[in-house]
């Protein structure tokens, strides 16, 4: 199966209006399905440009903004299951901030939602926080990682930090994950680099795709996302059948737009079954080996 994916690289605008946010939106969903594209992937934080119709005061200040995005979530989800539905196409939802309460306390978390032509297929909320959204902001862990059993096949999502932790991916791929979406927001160029290397690692070692989508661009108004760095792009293995390195499409780097990929995931079968190399398969062998760390202690000299 041949699918068509749209990664963005997308910059925060502020908006006066439901109306200008909605504008903007449905004009890059618009764009990408006119390229072709079946999945669209949207990047971490994606969201907060919502926090501008709180207006200026409340967007300066972490916490207002915070809130800000979270009571404009359900109406943000609405207006992507609607162009879901009317594209016919997967979308990954810009991630943001959700506030819940359980049990009389409010539990912050940072939420990423697929949707699809049929509506809402599920959520998955960041796994291990950044020090930045656990001392300043105070959003905490999900709880459980999700496989989605979709049109086009099986889909992880490893919010940005998450991606470096190759256990959250690999636990994803053991249930049947092929794709793995990668949202990212990082205010450095090391930063941005940390996601890519660690998203490009984790197709290495489970034989699959991976997509990250980064927010760019300054955002002088929200101190929460003031300054974003990154590229996007699309990773499958280095390995027979696939580019060399690995990449099979990526962007310039802080570069606004789109950049599409068509992915063969019959490909990836073929990796993870008859590959040059077969990580995905000997990864438990990995494990074993690592059971058995020894200290070897070096020897004095003899005098």
């Amino acid at each position: 199966m041949t699918l068509h994916i749209a990664t963005a690289a997308y910059p925060l605008d502020w908006h006066d209006s439901w109306d200008a946010y909605e504008a903007k939106v449905t004009g890059w969903v618009e764009a990408a399905v006119a390229e072709g594209a079946q999945l669209l992937v949207f990047p971490e934080y994606g969201a907060m440009e919502l926090a501008s119709l709180g207006g200026a005061e409340a967007a300066r200040d972490l916490e207002a903004a915070l809130q800000v995005v979270a009571r404009y979530r359900p109406e943000m989800e609405t207006l992507f299951i609607d162009l879901a539905f009317r594209h016919r196409v997967h979308i990954l939802v810009p991630s943001g901030p959700v506030i819940e309460n359980h049990t009389g306390a409010d539990i912050r978390t940072n939420r990423a939602t697929l949707v699809g032509p049929a509506g809402l297929i599920g959520h998955q909320d960041k796994a291990v926080m950044t020090r930045f959204e656990r001392e300043d902001w105070q959003i905490g862990a999900g709880e459980g990682l999700q496989v989605f059993d979709t049109a086009l096949g099986r889909i992880g999502i490893t919010i940005c930090y998450d991606s470096e932790f190759p256990l959250l991916a690999r636990a994803l791929c053991e249930k049947g994950a092929e794709i793995l979406l990668v949202p990212s927001c990082t205010d450095t160029v090391a930063g941005y680099s940390r996601v890519r290397i660690g998203a490009q690692a984790r197709a290495l070692e489970n034989q699959c795709v991976t997509v990250q989508s980064p927010t760019v661009g300054d955002v002088d108004w929200c101190p929460a996302v003031d300054t974003n760095r990154g590229a996007a792009g699309v990773f499958g293995p280095p390995d027979t059948g696939w580019p060399e390195t690995g990449v099979l499409a990526e962007g310039g780097l802080d570069s606004p737009g789109w950049v599409h990929a068509q992915v063969d995931l019959d490909r990836v079968r073929q990796s993870r079954h008859d590959g040059g190399v077969l990580l995905f398969q000997h990864w438990p062998e990995s494990a074993d080996q690592a059971e058995t760390v020894a200290i070897v202690r070096e020897t004095a000299p003899q005098p």
